[in-house]
């Protein structure tokens, strides 16, 4: 007790006031490690809640897909009526998300987003008696009596993530296939986006069957979550990178998936019949890379290949057009977020491109404003020739001929798109028969993606599966071969014991010989 007392005394004598402090920061440094584990321990918690969370979104998309309701024609009929009224209804917060996010003038927004989502909406609607009718095929006289058909059936529970620059279509052109096609359907919005997602989240469930369609907000670590889930298919659109990431983990799950990946789009431009066709041709050009998003998109126009002789034109037609197109710097986007703004003005500040800037360039990182920008000739070994540019800049490289863009386009990844704006029939033929891409326009850009008709996916490294119209319906379709037989004949040939004589009647079935076969079945030919 005595020792105890001097211990005591020792520790609070003036001469070792030094021991006193030292214990007092080594508990204070015990209570700050066992706050950080208690934070640490928290967040897992909180983690697991949101992966218990968003299991209970997957398990309801199960529950809901499983009851059969989705599967009805008049079920499909009422969301896809739901989403028409939601798009006319929310029209002008629409308008207002996507100008927060992304600086869209309101006749963009509507032009590249809301109006697509309508007319694909009607569409579905229009077409959806046809699209989920049974298709009869042929079946071989020897299978008679019988009947084939291809029955169109829902995939399931189906999961989509949408990009962050045409953040409403992206979310819904995946949404309409996959309801058309019946099936229920977890939408993951863009977090680079966030005044669309929310809007998306915040409205859509008054609309359509909320049971069966879910909007699920969050960001990279969310997406990781969702993946952790038995999807039937994933359609993810963004980077590769991402993309790749997607794929390794619905392998765990043997999920089959669908990547829209863009990459570098090139146009062609060969000499124009007259002035006329040279304005359409630029104008149609401006449009496709500055007028959809600033150029964030995967389908815009990444360079431009021309014959050296027709620069001087194509330049000067260039920069007049530009400068009527957006006289008011509100007609075109914003760049989505300081780190793009920052890639994309390190792609002009590398000292290897500076030079080859020969129009525009200025750049306001207050307004994510870059000017619309031409470069001549930059290396083809730099960033801005070897990255999709993604952004308001517009490489053009010279050609000695314009066939020589054939090879060089061929030397490129794969791309989303090629366009070449081009009398040639040859020169068109040869960009068909010797390049591959997701899709060749001659003679314009983008419009593609508006036309239901056409499938719209990439190949190769800019991705694979294809929607759009019945294209989405069948993305997100699985068709199930159905085939009735009756008893009135049965061919024993099919069945051993095997001997020389059944093997020569399956020679003249399998080459549909009936006439011999009949005569060699009577004996009557060898």
């Amino acid at each position: 007790m005595g020792h105890q007392d001097h211990s005591f005394s020792c520790a609070i004598h003036p001469s070792s006031l030094h021991i006193h402090s030292a214990f007092t920061l080594q508990s204070e440094l015990e209570l700050e490690l066992e706050r950080r584990a208690r934070k640490l321990y928290e967040q897992g918690g909180q983690r697991t809640m949101a992966v218990a969370g968003l299991g209970e979104t997957v398990c309801e998309l199960r529950q809901a897909y499983e009851s059969g309701k989705t599967r009805s024609l008049a079920w499909r009929q009422a969301q896809l009526r739901g989403l028409l009224r939601f798009l006319k209804e929310e029209e002008e917060a629409a308008f207002a998300a996507l100008r927060e996010d992304l600086g869209k003038h309101r006749a963009e927004a509507y032009r590249d987003e809301v109006g697509l989502l309508v007319k694909s909406a009607n569409e579905a609607l229009r077409q959806l008696g046809k699209w989920t009718t049974p298709e009869r095929v042929w079946i071989p006289l020897v299978a008679f009596p019988a009947t084939a058909q291809i029955v169109p059936e829902p995939l399931g529970v189906i999961l989509v993530f949408s990009c962050w620059n045409v953040p409403l279509g992206l979310s819904l052109e995946p949404l309409i296939g996959a309801i058309a096609a019946g099936n229920a359907v977890a939408v993951k919005p863009s977090e680079l986006s966030p005044c669309t997602a929310k809007f998306i989240g915040d409205n859509i469930g008054r609309y359509v069957d909320a049971s069966a369609v879910k909007v699920v907000q969050g960001g990279a670590e969310v997406g990781e979550q969702l993946m952790e889930h038995r999807w039937d298919k994933v359609l993810f659109t963004g980077s590769p990178r991402i993309g790749r990431a997607v794929m390794a983990a619905a392998s765990r799950h043997l999920t089959p998936v669908a990547l829209e990946l863009g990459g570098k789009c090139p146009c062609i431009f060969d000499m124009m019949g007259s002035a006329r066709e040279l304005q359409i041709a630029v104008n149609r050009i401006i449009g496709a890379k500055w007028s959809s998003c600033a150029g964030q998109a995967c389908l815009a126009i990444d360079y431009v290949l021309v014959e050296e002789r027709y620069l001087p034109i194509l330049l000067k037609v260039l920069k007049s057009t530009l400068k009527r197109f957006f006289s008011d710097p509100d007609h075109m986007a914003r760049i989505v977020n300081a780190r793009h703004f920052e890639r994309l003005s390190n792609l002009l500040k590398d000292k290897a491109v500076a030079p080859s800037i020969l129009h525009g360039g200025s750049m306001d990182a207050k307004d994510l404003y870059i000017e619309p920008t031409i470069l001549l000739n930059p290396p083809l070994d730099s960033a801005i020739m070897t990255e999709e540019i993604f952004g308001p800049l517009l490489p053009i490289i010279t050609l000695k001929k314009i066939e020589d863009s054939v090879a060089f386009v061929r030397a490129m990844p794969k791309p989303l798109a090629i366009y070449a704006f081009t009398g040639d029939a040859a020169l068109r033929r040869r960009i068909v028969e010797e390049t591959s891409s997701g899709t060749v326009v001659f003679n314009d850009a983008l419009v593609q993606y508006a036309i239901d008709a056409l499938p719209f996916g990439g190949v190769g490294q800019s991705g694979f599966g294809q929607y759009h119209g019945k294209y989405s319906f069948e993305m997100f379709s699985h068709k199930k071969a159905v085939m009735k037989r009756g008893y009135l004949i049965e061919l024993t040939l099919r069945y051993p014991p095997w001997n020389e004589r059944k093997i020569n009647l399956m020679r003249r079935l399998y080459r549909f010989d009936y006439v011999g076969f009949v005569l060699s079945f009577l004996g009557l030919r060898r």
